[in-house]
């Protein structure tokens, strides 16, 4: 790859005139341009980046026609139409496709599901969505249940509908997955999910459920202002007598106006009397609840008996609860998804094979970026996810040793793992020959939630590393979580180092399933569950690989 330059491009990745744009979204480094014609690069980035691939455009043109036949073609082809659009009949047809173009077009760069959807569970998902269409926002069963919330009693329940409110708490893949759990949730006691849509998250996601809103009305009068001290959150009203578990007879109508659940992660360990089947019976008597959390609590649901029956028809393998939610639940806006399809089609497309690596560091244990880097490509090289380079060598391999393409997605805060990355497959051949490419989207250095722009390169760049064919991923990271359940593929999770050495023993390994960790799992101080752990009970529980306290579901 001697005779190819490095191109670095500042490249506009706005939406479309009169969408919102991202801001700040920065440069974008390519290394080599592995699919694009010429004439689409002149239009997206300008006469002066064309003119500077000119004079390599021999060489791109020879190694992008090499290998015709093989990976690469199998990778394009999913973009040919012939895809599963609506993913086994997960996603309801129901939709405009222009409204959220990312919800029948990220099935293209998917590798089909390992986890097809029961029929169970498609089941469930429509009656659900009948049902949101009739207690939704702009209904007359919302404005009466509405009606019923102000008058400051539960109310009785006449309309028939029960709502959760989700607020959202933390980064974004601790939002999303929270609110997937709170999903999960709802279709379980029958409530209808309503998010409450902050304006760092305005658009962000498409509407989830054909014909209705999921996002809470803005005169809704409860969404601040809430802690694990708050006097509406249900354990202290069980505390203060408010509520009691012996009283499931009583008039629901006399309850207070509405429950808070606080699912919050303190020191890794959730609140008690959360996931008792005693709590739940008093917690389905409130037609409000109003839920923050920032944890993968899904996992929670299945430790309750009253759950287990239905968690079972719609989960026959238990391992895929994200994977199949995620995709029902969670589809980019057309401004994060510009992004997605730009980047990916303009860099990635070609390649035989693309490995992402996602790197963040616990802010626990902060690791310098040497024994982070040493800790990535021990990995790499132990697991053979990337080639090993002919170190003092100059040029480029001959057409003879050329064996494919490899692109590299290196997705992280900081720019400097691309760039050591680069500069090794950059100025060195490889031994198998093998053409490797690294590319970074992003790098702002440092989170930004409170910002749309960020966010938005953020869900980006979760959805681009799920269309890696395999994976590298921080283990602790939620976002590292979300990108792998959705690509369905248990990725190379790297392990925290010592606390005394900063160096971890073992580099990664392979989790026991796609899903996400639950962090911080409940202390089941249930009456007749005092003793009980969970792992030795259940068939389809594990510790987590990188949190020993953690628990996640497993097929």
């Amino acid at each position: 790859m001697g005779s190819v330059r490095a191109i670095q491009v500042e490249r506009d990745l706005s939406p479309e005139p009169g969408k919102r744009r991202p801001s700040g979204l920065g440069t974008v480094t390519a290394v080599f341009l592995l699919a694009s014609p010429l004439l689409l690069l002149s239009f997206l980035f300008g006469d002066r980046a064309l003119a500077s691939l000119a004079a390599d455009y021999p060489v791109w043109q020879r190694l992008t026609a090499q290998g015709s036949g093989n990976a690469s073609a199998s990778r394009n082809a999913e973009g040919s139409g012939a895809h599963d659009r609506l993913l086994g009949g997960l996603l309801s047809p129901d939709f405009d496709a222009a409204s959220c173009l990312s919800r029948y077009e990220a099935s293209k760069r998917w590798k089909p599901s390992p986890f097809p959807a029961s029929p169970y569970l498609i089941q469930k998902l429509r009656q659900y969505e009948a049902n949101h269409r009739r207690c939704g926002p702009g209904t007359a069963s919302y404005r009466a249940a509405m009606a019923q919330l102000m008058s400051g009693r539960n109310g009785d329940g006449a309309a028939g509908c029960k709502y959760v409110v989700w607020l959202p708490l933390q980064g974004l893949g601790n939002r999303m997955l929270s609110v997937v759990s709170t999903f999960l949730y709802a279709l379980l006691t029958g409530r209808v999910l309503l998010v409450h849509e902050t304006p760092e998250m305005e658009a962000l996601f498409c509407e989830p459920f054909p014909g209705a809103s999921w996002v809470l009305p803005p005169d809704f009068p409860y969404t601040d202002g809430f802690s694990a001290y708050t006097k509406e959150s249900y354990v202290n009203m069980l505390e203060n007598g408010i509520v009691r578990y012996d009283d499931a007879g009583g008039d629901a109508g006399a309850l207070p106006a509405y429950v808070y659940f606080h699912l919050e992660q303190i020191s890794l360990r959730l609140q008690n009397h959360t996931f008792c089947e005693e709590d739940h019976r008093v917690l389905d008597r409130f037609n409000w609840m109003v839920l923050r959390s920032d944890s993968y609590f899904a996992v929670a649901l299945f430790l309750m008996p009253a759950y287990g029956g239905e968690l079972g028809r719609m989960f026959p393998a238990k391992g895929s609860v994200f994977h199949l939610l995620g995709r029902y639940l969670l589809h980019p806006g057309n401004g994060a998804w510009g992004i997605v399809e730009r980047f990916y089609d303009g860099y990635l497309a070609g390649a035989d094979e693309l490995l992402g690596i996602q790197v963040r560091i616990a802010p626990f244990i902060p690791m310098t970026f040497e024994a982070m880097y040493e800790q990535i490509t021990r990995c790499a090289r132990e697991h053979e996810l990337l080639p090993q380079v002919m170190t003092g060598t100059t040029g480029e391999p001959s057409s003879a040793k050329v064996k494919k393409k490899k692109a590299v997605l290196v997705v992280s805060l900081k720019p400097e793992y691309y760039e050591r990355l680069h500069s090794v497959y950059y100025t060195n051949a490889t031994a198998t020959g093998e053409v490797v490419a690294v590319f970074q989207p992003s790098h702002d250095q440092d989170q930004h939630t409170e910002a749309l722009a960020h966010n938005e390169r953020a869900l980006a760049e979760i959805f681009l590393l799920s269309y890696s064919d395999r994976m590298l991923t921080s283990g602790f990271s939620t976002f590292g979580y979300v990108a792998h359940a959705l690509a369905g593929i248990r990725p190379w999770l790297l392990m925290l180092p010592d606390r005394n050495t900063m160096r971890a023993q073992v580099a990664c390994v392979r989790p026991a399933s796609v899903e996400p960790c639950l962090h911080s799992p409940p202390s089941l101080v249930c009456r007749a569950q005092q003793d009980l752990d969970p792992v030795a009970h259940v068939p389809f529980l594990r510790r987590c690989e990188d949190v020993d306290v953690g628990f996640k579901l497993v097929d």
